[in-house]
């Protein structure tokens, strides 16, 4: 079953969508429940990259209707930023103290190894332990598996050496482990205004809509289709498939639209530009700018990022390097203010 709810009244929607979803065959009131958001940079969610506080208040305002009592909100940004400067720009900060649900940075928790078809890795313990885990993802292209939404969005549950690792290790083949070693109790989908061209926001789409369910690939695999991918083009997807995380969306799956009158006639696809990038960035880089007008700047700065990675693998950029990478982004910010 997918629950579609179109319209901008967020948290209304988000209720509404729970409630038309049948996350209670799976939810006790009296279980400790962890939302996991997608925080994964200092950015607001109006930019396409972050998921809309919003979303997760109506999920906190179901908890709390249905009877759940312990809610907790816990997320761990990229290598380079800080979720707790996330937890503030993003509005959680204001969301935690408004609804008393604590905030908790798994940058700062233990770990616990498990491993699955060979693969062995690190998952934050409270992500292991909470006793269901609501995952709200953001719908948005990105430059290395084209998609990111629910089961990408679960990398925020391990720590920032594993976050690494995966990379070194393909990334696609760790991501659909980690969505078997560490199973979801259902899944929000923010499909808001995510970026459609690059993970890290500043082109969002509009497109109105919060998408729920509890398999977290089956979501997947329909959601790749509404951005313009079929599943076969998402190679964690297929590996997600064969590793029993799930099952691929299908015309059999069941689909409910809640506010269809406010389904948006076209939303246009992933363009695919964060593509063009892929064999030169690396997500969770050391350097990061605390602002960016665009995809292009962004890509210019982790392209450099990426080459520190190679030219000093085990050591922090030097503070030569850091003013370098300063001029190069000021200058490149000029001559596309320039041309823009």
């Amino acid at each position: 079953m997918i629950i579609t709810a179109y319209g901008t009244g967020l948290v209304e929607n988000t209720v509404r969508t729970l409630e038309a979803s049948d996350i209670k065959n799976y939810l006790k009131p009296g279980q400790r429940v962890a939302v996991k958001p997608n925080l994964v940079l200092s950015s607001p969610a109006s930019e396409g990259a972050t998921t809309h506080p919003e979303i997760v208040e109506g999920i906190i305002l179901f908890l709390k209707a249905y009877g759940v009592g312990e809610i907790c909100i816990m997320e761990s940004s990229w290598v380079g930023d800080s979720t707790r400067r996330a937890f503030k720009v993003c509005g959680y900060e204001a969301l935690s103290k408004k609804h008393g649900v604590p905030l908790f940075d798994l940058k700062a928790d233990s770990c616990t190894s498990a491993a699955y078809g060979g693969l062995r890795m690190e998952i934050c313990s409270a992500a292991l332990n909470a006793d269901f885990l609501i995952n709200v993802p953001v719908l948005k292209a990105h430059c290395q598996t084209r998609l990111t939404c629910c089961m990408k969005n679960l990398k925020g549950c391990i720590p920032d050496r594993e976050k690494r690792r995966f990379h070194s290790l393909g990334i696609h083949r760790p991501v659909a482990v980690l969505s078997k070693l560490l199973r979801t109790g259902y899944n929000v989908v923010d499909g808001v205004c995510g970026d459609l061209t690059f993970e890290e926001g500043g082109n969002p789409v509009e497109s109105n809509r919060i998408i729920a369910g509890r398999d977290a690939l089956e979501l997947d695999s329909y959601c790749a289709g509404l951005i313009g991918y079929r599943p076969e083009e998402i190679e964690y997807l297929m590996m997600g498939a064969e590793l029993g995380v799930g099952k691929l969306f299908s015309p059999e799956t069941e689909l409910i639209e809640l506010n269809p009158e406010h389904k948006p006639r076209h939303v246009k696809g992933s363009e695919r530009l964060a593509e063009r990038y892929k064999k030169n960035i690396r997500e969770d880089s050391r350097f990061k700018p605390t602002s960016a007008s665009n995809s292009f700047t962004r890509s210019f700065l982790r392209c450099a990022s990426y080459i520190s990675w190679i030219i000093m693998p085990s050591a922090m950029i030097s503070p030569t390097v850091m003013r370098g990478l300063s001029d190069a982004y000021g200058s490149w910010n000029m001559i596309c203010a320039f041309f823009a």
